[in-house]
């Protein structure tokens, strides 16, 4: 089949979309908008979106040629409760989600959870730390932010596959590699992020969900 549009494709996706949505539906409130960050192809963001008709999906990604995919699958599938993508770098000190001039139609959905799949170990230490800042600063008190992809416990690659796959990745590039669980949740910590539940999923990766705690 010749793909005539911007669609792009990314495997995973059909292998692991089931079993995260499960946690989504656990974790997610029942309704606001849903800001998801490093969107990628946008496979992610019309196959949730489908499923969690009460809220509204707002994906980003720093590539346009992913934010034009993202239209393509939204227009594809005829997705309604999408928004269209914006172009967001969460290592920005401010994201455009805060600027009130480019964001005023959120007043009447605001945001209560924030979904990264399969970024922080593929970008530098600073993506993470940019997520978890803006986490804080975006999130309502009993707000979720959900990650998922692999990680080390205790220092410690979770399999095999997963130390060859973090070999892999700094040799593209020295900035990026799986990251240890702890470090990271110590960075949430000091952004009034707290553990809420982890959740082992397919091909040895983690569902890490937090919940924004009183200041």
């Amino acid at each position: 089949m010749t793909i005539q549009d911007a669609r792009q494709y990314a495997p995973a996706t059909d292998r692991n979309r089931e079993p995260i949505l499960e946690v989504l539906l656990k974790v997610l409130p029942g309704s606001g908008t849903v800001l998801e960050i490093a969107s990628g192809t946008g496979e992610h963001a019309v196959y949730f979106a489908s499923k969690l008709k009460n809220c509204l999906w707002l994906p980003t990604d720093v590539s346009p040629q992913a934010r034009a995919s993202i239209v393509a699958w939204t227009e594809h599938y005829e997705c309604k409760n999408i928004y269209s993508p914006l172009e967001l770098d969460v290592k920005e000190p401010v994201w455009v989600v805060e600027k009130q001039t480019a964001t005023q139609w959120l007043n009447t959905s605001p945001i209560t959870a924030i979904v990264n799949i399969n970024m922080i170990h593929i970008s530098p230490w600073s993506a993470c730390l940019g997520l978890m800042a803006g986490a804080g600063r975006i999130l309502p008190v009993g707000g979720i932010l959900y990650l998922y992809g692999p990680f080390k416990q205790g220092g410690e690659h979770t399999a095999p596959s997963n130390a060859v796959f973090d070999e892999y990745l700094r040799a593209q590039n020295p900035e990026w590699g799986v990251r240890n669980l702890d470090d990271v949740i110590a960075v949430a910590k000091a952004e009034r992020l707290v553990v809420k539940q982890i959740d082992k999923m397919p091909a040895n990766n983690l569902s890490v969900v937090f919940e924004r705690a009183e200041k």
